[in-house]
């Protein structure tokens, strides 16, 4: 599985597609597990079992949060160390980005785990979900660590050379958690737990399938042995830190889609009720599909934006940036398209046709895809600064479109639009975002 890469000399736009194709099947991969499991909770248990998977959703957000924070800290850090000839740095960076990802990621978890009622009612429950969400989140809770070295190990992985291996790790644990969603839920009779269980344990799975590809298999970036002298550990804290600043906007990011779906949850739950929660979470499983083209983008120019830019070639950074920013807009306007013209079928794979939830959410789902095609353009925008060490303006603009507009937009929208400006929140929010972007990218790139 290993490919023939050389971030130096190949052409840019080879090398685009020799990345963003695996990259692209991985994310689509991922996303069918995050479909399978919101439409077997939803037909298989109910949709206050939808609402309550929607409730702890933004723990994935976190896990995906530090995952990408030093998946995309590390990758860029270990791809200018590479392009300058220092293999072993890079493995080194590699090493302390992982290991204190892990232990972030066990913190995280065990604060959950003793708190999980406190949790659920700060990410917007209502006391009727609350046996519903604590029994999803402790099992999410549980495999929080390997999660996390998964979603960190992917980067490393493609960094190595092979992304269609990172591919298949991908299309592993969306297979493993389609046949256990099924199997838990209805053979068993699990219901909510069975699902957790399914989803947690494939993406525990892959976390341990990169462990040991980067231990024995891996071509240049190894797991490296970290000296525990008090020197070692300061320039490791020193590393790790430089990584976290680098990937803090890619945090903030997942972050700024926690924050959607909180407000989202108080805002729905304030205006529609339960069955308002239960058809924002359409749109929640939706955002995935959204987020899974832009990062697709992002990480598969990573390597070669910041490969040129530790050779300071600025020709392939524009070129690449070229490429970029057209793929950005094709799949802005194909997801756009698919969610307007197919929303009926989308609503029908979550909750059972008819019901009051999938009333409300044939009727706002069209709305909340206009903002895909400003999601998409803002991620790419903002990865071409994580990928060149422009680690501000990347923080500054990510907390620009998910916290400084997105507040304003949910709850003043509502207000004055009613249902209809609940609905459209995001985009507005996504298309001020947008604009500001592109004049600062136009003006200083």
């Amino acid at each position: 599985m290993k490919d023939n890469i050389d971030f130096a000399k190949e052409p840019v736009g080879k090398l685009f597609r020799q990345m963003f194709l695996p990259t692209l099947v991985s994310m689509v991969s991922m996303v069918v597990l995050n479909i399978t499991d919101g439409a077997f909770v939803g037909h298989g248990v109910g949709s206050d079992a939808l609402a309550a998977v929607n409730i702890v959703a933004p723990l994935f957000m976190i896990m995906g949060g530090v995952g990408l924070m030093f998946g995309i800290g590390g990758s860029v850090v270990a791809s200018i160390h590479l392009s300058r000839g220092k293999p072993k740095v890079a493995c080194i960076n590699v090493t302390q980005g992982l290991i204190t990802g892990f232990i972030i990621g066990t913190v995280i978890a065990t604060i959950m785990l003793i708190f999980k009622r406190e949790t659920c009612l700060l990410f917007g429950s209502s006391e009727a979900l609350i046996p519903l969400a604590t029994c999803y989140l402790k099992w999410i809770a549980l495999f929080m660590p390997l999660c996390i070295l998964a979603n960190i190990g992917m980067f490393m992985v493609r960094l190595d050379g092979s992304p269609r291996l990172a591919m298949w790790m991908n299309l592993m644990a969306a297979s493993l958690n389609l046949v256990g969603d099924y199997v838990l839920i209805f053979p068993c009779h699990m219901g909510l737990e069975g699902a957790a269980i399914a989803t947690s344990g494939s993406y525990g799975l892959e976390g341990v399938a990169t462990l040991i590809y980067l231990l024995f298999f891996s071509r240049t970036i190894k797991f490296c042995r970290i000296k525990l002298s008090y020197k070692s550990l300061r320039l490791s804290l020193r590393n790790t830190t430089y990584q976290m600043r680098i990937g803090f906007s890619a945090f903030l990011g997942e972050m700024a889609i926690s924050a959607m779906f909180i407000v989202g949850n108080y805002q729905f739950m304030r205006y529609m009720g339960e069955d308002g929660v239960a058809a924002f979470s359409v749109c929640c499983y939706l955002t995935p599909i959204c987020f899974m083209f832009g990062n697709s983008i992002v990480q598969s120019s990573q390597p070669i934006i910041s490969f040129a830019y530790g050779q300071n070639n600025s020709e392939r950074i524009v070129s690449a940036m070229k490429i970029n920013l057209l793929t950005a807009v094709c799949c802005g306007i194909i997801g756009s398209a698919f969610v307007f013209l197919a929303s009926n079928w989308v609503c029908s794979t979550f909750l059972p046709p008819g019901c009051r939830a999938w009333q409300l959410a044939n009727e706002g789902v069209p709305l909340f895809g206009t903002c895909f095609l400003f999601v998409i353009l803002n991620l790419t925008l903002i990865g071409y600064y994580q990928s060149t060490e422009k680690n501000i303006h990347a923080t500054t603009f990510t907390i620009l479109r998910g916290i400084v507009l997105l507040l304003p937009a949910y709850i003043v929208l509502p207000r004055q639009f009613g249902n209809t400006g609940l609905w459209l929140s995001q985009t507005v929010c996504e298309f001020v975002a947008f604009i500001v972007l592109y004049i600062f990218y136009k003006k200083f790139k």
